[in-house]
């Protein structure tokens, strides 16, 4: 499992990108609307906020940028060393140290105009403070442009890096480009590399992955090396000298024996010398590749010898084919077993092995006598074992029976033994076996009589006798059971015919002939079925639909002939209701008209007086004001002085204004039944930003600048 996953770094926001990131998040989450007529704490508060908040959100962003990406002294070093080859260690601090620097400015900013704005002694003052303080901060973050760039571009390389384990058991193949390193890898592991008859068509590091004695091994395919000095290799080849120089792994250099890599013997000998140091404390094999097209046995003796004398120390020579196949397997075999006795060495020869060596003691009993003692086991267990009841019941071998199927060999006995062993074990039939036993399904039945309960257990299957002590069953029948029965039900509609009239209040004695008791009965029956009905509709009404009638279809519901002749079935007498309800209908009716004239008069005096006032002069008007101030004095008086009837819905209204005034608050009341729109209803108006629509609009985007 690798322990660096680069590919979980968020990708980078160019400088146009995190501006807008910053004044959107800015604007959407802090308040909007300030007015001049605030107090100017209030007002100061307010723009303070808005650059804190701008300011955290630029710290936030780049913070994050600085912490995903990887600090090259605290990764392994052939991941420092990697990225020093690929993207140059000193461009890529810089870049990180840039926007470092950028955070602490924006910080720096923030803190100089926070505490300029607290002294601010005006709305336009802090304003200007405000939008200073995000301009300076958005043009430090618009010069960061081409480090944002370039840390975008490192991403998506290193998302692209493979997902190796430095720390893991691992083979690593090098060699001359075209070697045949590729395709050794495609054999041993599931990995797909692109193989050409060019050279460096491996152009990066690539890992596959391969099982050896149920252990999980990496295989790591590294670019062709040439033959010449560390400082003239490209970026290409590093990546092979830097995989060399930092793992702990099993070396595998592969020699082109038939030379159609396009080098020859001698050339790839003197690479192997040149990049000898990288071999120190690793495990070499010299694999000799391609013997299907150059045997090795007709090599030429001086090449022979050449690839023998750099066999030397701990270094192993193999020959293999990746066309036929020969060798591959014990080459993969022999890396692996050298490399898992090197790590097993080395684990051994360190500190950790003592201390856990000195808690370890080991014992080896030596024989006092030549006696020989064999294990005792008792009869009883031997027997069980035979019967097959030894040990616990989850462990036995559960015994089923084989009755209704045919014979196996497994339980069809070879002689009479076996019969009776299977005869004495103590296995419980079930009611399925013994069907089978007795003829299948439809020819037994179980017998029910050993679930009787009776007070001994030996009576359960004993036969039941037709005469016991000189009678039988037909003795224990009466023959005037049903005469009786008869008299039993009538007598218990009796009862119940009794508790209902004491129920109704009805004396038991009471002197009604057969056509009132008829009618009492069908009001019973009346009366039951409304119980029965309130019983199944008891739901509560909401309060706005009590009144209403169940069903405008039901012509007897709405008039009084109807609600007469339903009541009278049940023996009530409606008029008083009837009367009742025609005097509360009459007097509705009244207040509604008397209503309606003084909402008709007062619309007409108001009316009347705006149209005798236009073509009047100031003169006239000055004139008619005064009269109608006139008069309110004398309805004043005329109200204190006399007692006249006045209509109820002026009642506490002292003059013609009053009674006005309250007509108008009744209209505006009315809207919510006529669906207006009231004091209570939401408004939402289209409010514009003032920063996103004033200014001078250049070419490009400026719907949020």
């Amino acid at each position: 499992m690798p322990i660096y996953n680069f590919k979980t770094i968020q990708p980078i926001p160019s400088a146009g990108d995190l501006v807008d990131i910053v004044l959107t998040r800015t604007q959407r989450r802090t308040p909007t609307v300030i007015h001049p007529g605030y107090k100017i704490t209030r007002i100061r508060n307010f723009y303070m906020r808005k650059v804190k908040f701008t300011q955290q959100t630029i710290s936030e962003k780049l913070s994050h940028i600085i912490d995903n990406f990887p600090r090259l002294n605290d990764i392994h070093p052939f991941y420092a060393d990697l990225c020093n080859t690929l993207y140059d260690r000193d461009h890529y601090k810089l870049a990180l140290g840039q926007i470092n620097v950028a955070k602490n400015l924006c910080d720096a900013i923030a803190r100089d105009m926070v505490r300029m704005i607290k002294y601010g002694d005006s709305a336009y003052r802090c304003k200007c403070l405000k939008r200073a303080a995000l301009g300076r901060m958005c043009t430090v973050l618009k010069r960061q442009k081409s480090a944002l760039a370039y840390l975008e571009e490192v991403r998506k390389h290193l998302g692209r890096l493979p997902a190796l384990d430095p720390n893991t058991r691992t083979m690593l193949l090098c060699g001359l480009p075209n070697v045949g390193k590729s395709s050794f890898m495609n054999k041993i592991t599931r990995a797909n590399v692109d193989v050409q008859p060019y050279a460096f068509t491996t152009k990066s590091l690539f890992v596959g992955h391969t099982d050896y004695r149920y252990l999980r091994w990496q295989v790591i395919d590294t670019p062709g090396i040439l033959d010449h000095p560390l400082e003239e290799r490209n970026t290409i080849e590093m990546q092979a000298i830097t995989a060399l120089a930092h793992l702990t792994c099993s070396v595998l250099f592969f020699v082109d024996i038939s030379e159609q890599c396009g080098y020859t013997i001698e050339q790839q000998v003197s690479l192997f010398k040149s990049i000898k140091p990288l071999f120190v404390n690793k495990q070499l094999l010299i694999v000799v590749n391609k013997i299907d097209q150059q045997p090795w046995d007709t090599l030429e003796i001086e090449k022979k010898q050449m690839i023998e004398e750099l066999v030397e120390g701990n270094t192993s020579l193999m020959k293999m084919s990746n066309i036929s196949e020969d060798g591959v397997s014990n080459v993969k075999a022999t890396a692996c077993d050298k490399l898992l006795a090197a790590r097993v060495d080395s684990r051994v020869s360190g500190n950790k092995v003592d201390n856990i060596m000195n808690r370890l003691q080991v014992f080896t009993p030596a024989p006092r006598d030549e006696v020989v003692r064999d294990a005792s086991i008792p009869e009883s267990v031997r027997r069980a074992q035979v019967e097959g009841t030894y040990g616990a019941s989850k462990d036995r071998k559960p015994v089923r029976s084989t009755a209704g199927y045919a014979p196996t060999k497994d339980n069809a006995g070879e002689n009479a033994d076996d019969d009776v062993a299977m005869d004495n074990a103590n296995v419980r039939k079930t009611a399925r076996d013994l069907m089978w036993e007795n003829g299948g399904p439809g020819v037994w039945a179980p017998d029910y009589r050993e679930q009787y309960d009776l007070e001994n257990d030996e009576w359960k299957f004993d036969a039941i006798p037709q005469i016991m002590d000189g009678k039988n069953i037909a003795d224990y029948v009466d023959p005037d059971i049903e005469k009786k029965l008869a008299t039993l039900e009538a007598e218990e509609e009796q009862l119940i015919a009794e508790a209902e009239a004491a129920a109704m209040g009805r004396d038991e004695e009471s002197d009604l002939d057969s056509d009132e008791e008829a009618l009492v009965g069908v009001i019973r029956e009346k009366v039951k079925i409304i119980r029965k009905h309130s019983k199944a509709n008891s739901s509560t009404l909401p309060r706005q639909v009590r009144g209403r009638m169940t069903d405008c279809h039901d012509l007897g519901a709405r008039n009084a002939d109807g609600i007469r002749e339903k009541m009278g079935e049940y023996g009530i007498d409606m008029e008083k209701m009837i009367s009742r309800g025609r005097s509360i209908e009459r007097k509705e009716r009244g207040r509604k008209r008397e209503r309606s004239l003084a909402r008709n008069v007062s619309d007409d005096d108001a009316s009347m007086d705006e149209t005798q006032t236009d073509g009047m002069s100031k003169t006239q008007q000055k004139r008619s004001k005064k009269e109608k101030k006139d008069k309110v004095k004398r309805e004043h008086s005329l109200a204190r002085s006399h007692s006249r009837p006045r209509d109820p819905s002026q009642m506490g209204l002292k003059d013609e204004k009053a009674v006005k005034k309250v007509a108008k608050e009744e209209r505006l009341g009315r809207k919510k039944w006529i669906g207006g729109s009231g004091e209570g209803d939401q408004r939402k108006t289209v409010h514009l930003v003032k920063w996103m629509n004033t200014g001078k609009k250049r070419m490009g985007t400026h719907n949020k600048r």
